[in-house]
């Protein structure tokens, strides 16, 4: 598009991240802009997934982290032969679906990302029923094969969205900030703007 940038249409299926089921199909129009913002992106999905079972699920892996005797803390997930410890999985579910929106951001027209590791995670007790945890992930830059560290403050309660604050660093382009905005739950990322880490 002559003064706005280049302009996509795509047709895609998704899948279910545990159990790698159906999730259902999505058409999506994605727009680069010519000057350095993300992408405008408008998607439409038809899921073959209940919402009500998808709640359900939010419910069940909310109940599991409350219900710790101590806050959770892990490093190195996955650990350096790709294997994540069972108990583990479900701060692994949270941080893809957060760090998805930091992906997001940060993506260009040439770069896309993927979550790499998660190389410290630490949740916060917090007063209210809100669930919070800290983590440093890393991010795999392509085609430039970079890796880009990442800190990033996810806050969830299930039926509201998945709040994400982010801090990145990388060698070849210095430190940056930003935070993203959204809506979802831990089954659909999103990102909330906010205040620095």
């Amino acid at each position: 598009i002559p003064e706005s940038g280049h302009k996509y249409y795509l047709q895609f299926s998704t899948e279910d991240y545990r159990t790698g089921e159906d999730a259902g199909s999505c058409l999506a129009t994605v727009l680069y802009p010519k000057k350095k913002s993300p992408p405008v992106v408008s998607i439409k999905c038809s899921d073959t997934k209940d919402q009500k079972e998808i709640q359900e699920e939010d419910k069940r892996l909310y109940q599991w982290i409350r219900h710790q005797s101590k806050p959770i803390t892990g490093n190195n997930i996955p650990d350096s032969y790709g294997n994540i410890e069972p108990a583990l999985e479900p701060v692994w579910a949270l941080a893809v679906a957060g760090s998805s929106s930091i992906m997001w951001e940060k993506s260009t027209e040439t770069l896309g990302y993927f979550l790499a590791q998660v190389k410290a995670v630490r949740q916060w007790i917090r007063e209210d029923d809100f669930i919070e945890f800290d983590y440093t992930v890393l991010l795999h830059e392509i085609p430039t094969q970079e890796i880009i560290s990442c800190h990033m403050r996810l806050t969830w309660l299930p039926g509201h969205p998945l709040k994400v604050k982010h801090f990145c660093a990388s060698q070849s382009h210095g430190m940056e900030e930003a935070s993203g905005a959204g809506s979802g739950s831990a089954a659909g990322a999103s990102a909330e703007k906010g205040a620095n880490l």
